[in-house]
């Protein structure tokens, strides 16, 4: 398989909020060499903690690996090249995408093993894909289709190539997002696929994120449901499976647990997760909702993020007003939570007693007791939720060492939105 380049910055701007102005202009090499600090950094800024990623990263390889499931971890969530790289050389055996766009970025980037978890539609990107399999025969890409009328547009897109990609039958459910509704419709789009020749039917996949949203004994009941409907549907396509390795795909980073407990014991096909967030976690969903904190033997996450604001305004007691806002945070899933304050980044910080009410496009509303001595000047770090709607705000994003007071930049990390 050959992986991707990383694709980090070759030289870094002001025009890339995260870039301090002294380094504007600078190769990122230079400035790495500089070994350059937190307190060198302006805010706002998000930061990457590379300890904790490194952590996280190794402890889902060791529980897919204990599991022996495949991990291809949905690269949508940072779209960071980098970082997909990071976790191929962990063992992951793919990078997930969600449209053409991250297809074609993926490719772009280097990466030659991809699978497109959502149905592509547009002729014009069928055949980009056609002309992109034929031209470079280390390309492998996987693609879904959940209807016949999906089936047909990759038939006719691909008229002209003269290699198959890989599709996988979409199983979703009343309510949900994409998928057959049942298991019936399922069938019948396999033996569309299965008849074509132009397309090789590859397995079965879904989403069960789709069908819940927390870790109640319903949501979790529906969960395990749905993920029996996935694994009957496989039982039904045996016949139409062509000769190879088929594949059973679920498994975001919600409930993967689930996934082990149901689908384990298919022994015909690889099971294959598609977890993202995992390798940067967060303070706040997926903190509540991860398996950590159902499963003994599931991997211990923490969150490798966080972003740094300054106070701006204290215009009464008991409020302060920070330099960040929703064109640098997630809001979706949670506000940013406060976590400590210091009189200026990489000095020593103090647990901050506070909760932000409200987030516009460039400022937060911190609030805090009227008699907390936070000054203008003050900056905070704040944890986050969600990272799937942080890294998009952020075209480069400094990598610390670690967790520390004061830690060293090793890194700057292109994303790709």
């Amino acid at each position: 398989m050959a992986n991707g380049n990383g694709a980090r910055p070759t030289v870094l701007s002001v025009l890339d909020k995260a870039v301090p102005a002294w380094a504007n202009g600078m190769t990122t090499a230079d400035f790495l060499a500089r070994a350059p600090r937190l307190a060198g950094l302006s805010t706002p800024v998000l930061v990457l903690d590379r300890a904790a990623m490194n952590d996280n990263v190794a402890e889902f390889a060791r529980w897919t690996a204990a599991h022996g499931f495949d991990l291809e971890p949905h690269g949508k969530t940072t779209m960071a090249p980098a970082l997909w790289q990071d976790q191929l050389d962990a063992g992951s055996t793919a990078i997930t995408v969600a449209n053409l766009p991250q297809l074609q970025a993926a490719v772009a980037t280097g990466f030659r093993n991809l699978h497109v978890a959502n149905a592509i539609a547009d002729p014009a990107g069928i055949r980009w894909l056609g002309e992109a399999l034929d031209a470079d025969p280390d390309l492998e890409v996987t693609l879904w289709a959940d209807g016949l009328g999906t089936v047909d547009v990759l038939d006719r897109g691909l008229a002209a190539a003269t290699r198959q990609p890989t599709v996988l039958v979409e199983m979703g459910g009343p309510g949900g997002r994409t998928g057959a509704r049942t298991v019936d419709e399922a069938v019948a789009i396999g033996e569309r696929i299965a008849a074509s020749p132009r397309l090789r039917l590859g397995g079965v996949t879904g989403y069960e994120g789709a069908f819940a949203h927390d870790t109640s004994a319903a949501a979790l009941g529906t969960v395990d449901e749905y993920l029996r409907t996935l694994k009957d549907l496989h039982s039904r396509l045996r016949p139409l499976y062509p000769a190879g390795r088929i594949v059973v795909s679920a498994g975001g980073s919600a409930y993967f647990d689930r996934v082990a407990a149901i689908l384990g014991d298919i022994d015909d096909a690889r099971i294959v997760v598609r977890s993202g967030a995992y390798i940067i976690h967060d303070d706040g969903f997926y903190r509540g909702i991860t398996p950590s904190g159902r499963e003994a033997d599931a991997p211990r996450l923490r969150s490798a993020m966080h972003v740094w604001a300054r106070v701006i305004s204290r215009p009464e007691p008991g409020l302060a007003l920070l330099d960040v806002g929703r064109r640098d945070v997630s809001f979706d899933e949670g506000l940013p939570e406060p976590q400590v304050a210091a009189p200026a980044l990489g000095e020593p910080a103090r647990p901050l007693e506070a909760e932000i009410s409200a987030v516009n496009d460039q400022h937060a509303f911190l609030r805090l007791p009227a008699g907390d001595p936070l000054a203008v000047g003050d900056v905070v770090r704040v944890g986050l939720s969600h990272p799937c709607t942080v890294f998009d705000k952020w075209r480069v994003i400094p990598v610390v060492a670690d967790d520390g007071e004061n830690p060293q930049v090793v890194d700057m990390i292109s994303t790709y939105f």
